[in-house]
């Protein structure tokens, strides 16, 4: 196993570190949720369908597992309200395992 080519594919630079760091708050939500349709939303129930944009898909050309982890969180987050909890910031993932 070549460790050195593992390090250099993940240090690699996509961009300078004025452009990451002067991406706007939260802008990763918009990537993923662009095409999110909600289908039925009930106390304590949110279904959901969407048209896989190529912008999520892996080099396996399925959805990737970051994208289908951030849907997870973001919309399991967004059912909290559905059943009475008002508490602003909640959320449901402290830990996330995609398969």
């Amino acid at each position: 196993m070549d460790l050195d080519a593992v390090k250099r594919y993940l240090e690699k630079e996509v961009g300078t570190s004025s452009e990451v760091d002067g991406l706007p708050p939260r802008f990763l939500e918009p990537l993923i949720m662009n095409s999110l349709k909600v289908d039925l939303i009930e106390p304590g129930r949110i279904l959901c369908s969407m048209k896989i944009p190529q912008r999520l898909l892996n080099a396996g050309n399925t959805l990737h597992g970051g994208a289908t982890a951030a849907l997870v969180d973001v919309v399991g987050s967004a059912v909290i309200p559905t059943v009475g909890f008002t508490v602003p910031n909640t959320g449901v993932s402290v830990e996330i395992n995609v398969s």
